[in-house]
């Protein structure tokens, strides 16, 4: 409740300052001083943009983090990528998995289409932080969907140091081989395989070109595996 009363605190503080801008802009208002007057309140608004992302994104409610991620889905439109927007889509992408709610010993936060939206808008992110917070996501979310959205960015980023990023994404499919073969969760990494090779100029991963062979030789719907046997090909022309 009391993060419930912040929010609405801090957005009637941005409707104020949004007036306060309007007011500034209007005809016969225009003046040196009143544009540097509307520099600072763009400054202002977008400060109090922030708060009321953070206040959001840390919500029991699932509308108001789908809400949340919208207004940071425009914002890194408009070029903001801070730490305060890494930060929301970080605690945003992880919970109900890492950052844990519970009542009467129920998890109360676990929404994986929300998760989901963080991971494609981290991909959009682009950062070398947002990459590492994709990794934590493979790492750790139990959810094909989540997963698999969250790959599909990896290969968005491109970035492979040390073959981080092909491993962890290797590591998580052959999880999926094992006992319940997925076939979006193999297109996302076949997708992303394809990204990160035209990223890096190839990929001398190992790892990859076994998992392509087990995805193209396994219990996949056949374009699936014809794209993985497309992909063993492709990569053979960057050596």
């Amino acid at each position: 409740m009391l993060t419930f009363k912040r929010f609405l605190i801090i957005a009637m503080v941005l409707l104020a300052l949004t007036g306060m801008v309007s007011a500034q802009s209007r005809p016969g208002l225009t003046s040196p001083d009143n544009r540097e007057m509307s520099v600072e309140q763009s400054y202002l608004q977008e400060s109090v943009e922030l708060m009321i992302i953070r206040e959001q994104s840390r919500t029991d409610s699932r509308d108001m983090k789908m809400v949340a991620l919208e207004y940071i889905n425009d914002a890194i439109d408009r070029g903001n990528k801070s730490d305060e927007i890494r930060s929301s889509l970080e605690y945003l992408s992880l919970e109900g998995v890492v950052n844990i709610s519970r009542e009467n010993g129920r998890v109360v936060n676990n929404f994986p289409d929300v998760r989901v939206k963080a991971a494609t808008y981290l991909g959009k992110l682009g950062t070398a932080e947002a990459k590492d917070t994709l990794l934590k996501m493979v790492n750790r979310d139990p959810e094909p969907m989540v997963l698999t959205e969250a790959i599909k960015s990896l290969g968005t980023i491109g970035m492979n140091n040390a073959d981080e990023v092909t491993q962890t994404i290797c590591w998580t499919v052959n999880r999926f081989n094992t006992l319940n073969p997925d076939n979006m969760l193999a297109l996302s990494a076949i997708d992303a395989f394809e990204k990160i090779a035209a990223a890096n100029n190839g990929i001398k991963d190992r790892n990859v070109m076994e998992l392509l062979v087990k995805i193209a030789a396994g219990a996949y719907i056949t374009p699936v595996k014809n794209r993985a046997t497309e992909l063993i090909d492709k990569l053979r022309q960057y050596q």
